[in-house]
């Protein structure tokens, strides 16, 4: 049962990489379209954040709607609504207008996947070994994304981004296709009734709701350091003296083994979390990776080797503790509300990760050209910084977590 259950993950994951090469591939060409179209960063930042929205209007409905229709459905639309809305974006968009509107699509077809993806995982695995199963399920997104990066930013500089863009889409309609055989002979669980409902079982209970604060402040850094680690690389690098060219399919090299790194970080820290408990493992990786953001932002004034070692670390511990939070929420919530939850988790989750790229873009438009000492650029230090206020709220919320009764089980790892 262990092995097979072992090898279902593994193709789970493989069709995530698949499906993953749409999530941020936008960001590997935000400098070529940021100049291409005119745009200042707050404007570069809304693309990204549009499709955050869109990720959060089909994430929440769908999720929700898991406790109710086969995830087989779900899982393998989205994808293909997914690959449709990438695709219109090579074809037709043009402008900021038309590029929020396609990449928008992208988003509402993204959010079909992944937690459905993980509550499939929920559903397979118990409790003692579902942080390490549910680590290895993100870490495949991780690194799903950061190839997104690394073959965008590697087809852009040989074909163009169009063909870059196509050659996404074409590749997560193939993720589609592989997951047939993971829905082979699959029921969805039983759905169970609570007496406390849907407003007990998740409005009203604070140990979940603390889970998913924390979630959201993770969220606001993560993915305000995401959307923006290749931009803050290519102009890292045009200081330093490279072509711009260059500069750019370099930076997102650079961004995605940064980003990819922490493939191997969620397994661990979904492993670690098994054994030390949730909210230990959560607050101990969030602040280390704050420390990164105050500080991560300045090393542009350093060079190039600094910086290239203090990212990886940034890298990752940024995304370490995604998988920990999953995993209590499932732990925290009557499995017949879980899609519910989940739901509200996307909600609140990403509604954070929406708005701080763009918050990010607008600190970087607002220090821009400002030295707080003669040769000291200041405009990605205060802007990383802005991110790194989620890294510092989140070890509060689980602090406020562990005060309730529901913490004992999750400080035990399940064990």
């Amino acid at each position: 049962m262990i092995r097979s259950n072992n090898r279902w993950l593994m193709l789970l994951c493989c069709c995530q990489l698949f499906i993953m090469l749409v999530f941020i591939n936008y960001s590997a060409v935000l400098p070529i379209l940021r100049i291409e179209w005119g745009m200042n960063n707050t404007r570069a930042g809304m693309i990204f954040s549009v499709y955050q929205l869109g990720y959060i209007t089909s994430g929440v409905l769908l999720s929700i709607l898991t406790d109710r229709i086969n995830t087989k459905h779900i899982f393998i639309t989205a994808a293909f609504c997914s690959a449709a809305g990438n695709l219109l974006f090579a074809l037709y968009a043009h402008d900021f207008y038309s590029g929020m509107l396609f990449r928008a699509l992208t988003g509402i077809g993204m959010g079909g996947t992944y937690m459905p993806g993980l509550k499939l995982v929920a559903e397979r695995f118990a409790p003692a070994r579902r942080g390490k199963a549910i680590g290895i399920y993100v870490g495949s997104l991780v690194l799903g994304g950061s190839l997104s990066l690394a073959i965008t930013g590697w087809l852009t500089g040989m074909y163009g981004w169009r063909i870059a863009f196509i050659a996404c889409s074409v590749s997560v309609c193939i993720g589609a296709v592989l997951s047939f055989p993971l829905f082979t002979g699959y029921r969805p669980a039983p759905r169970s009734s609570s007496e406390a409902g849907y407003s007990g079982e998740v409005i009203k209970n604070r140990p979940a709701l603390l889970m998913i604060f924390g979630y959201a402040a993770h969220m606001w850094e993560m993915y305000g350091m995401r959307s923006w680690l290749a931009p803050f690389f290519s102009s890292a690098l045009i200081g330093w003296g490279f072509e711009t060219a260059r500069a750019t399919g370099l930076a997102s090299s650079i961004a995605a083994v940064m980003i990819g790194i922490g493939a191997f970080s969620t397994a661990i820290t979904g492993t670690l979390s098994d054994r030390f408990g949730r909210t230990a493992t959560i607050s101990a990786v969030m602040f280390s990776s704050a420390a990164l953001s105050f500080s991560f932002g300045w090393l542009i004034n350093t060079n190039l080797p600094l910086t290239l070692a203090i990212g990886l670390i940034y890298g990752y511990l940024v995304v370490a503790e995604s998988p920990v939070f999953s995993t209590g929420l499932t732990e925290l919530v009557a499995p017949g509300y879980l899609g519910a939850a989940m739901g509200l988790q996307s909600l609140i989750g990403y509604s954070m990760g929406m708005i701080s790229p763009t918050v990010f873009g607008w600190a970087l438009d607002t220090f821009r050209d400002w030295h707080p000492l003669p040769g000291i650029h200041a405009e990605w230090g205060i802007a990383f910084a802005c991110i790194g206020i989620g890294g510092l709220s989140g070890p509060f919320f689980m602090w406020l977590l562990r005060r309730t009764p529901e913490s004992i089980k999750m400080a035990r790892g399940n064990r």
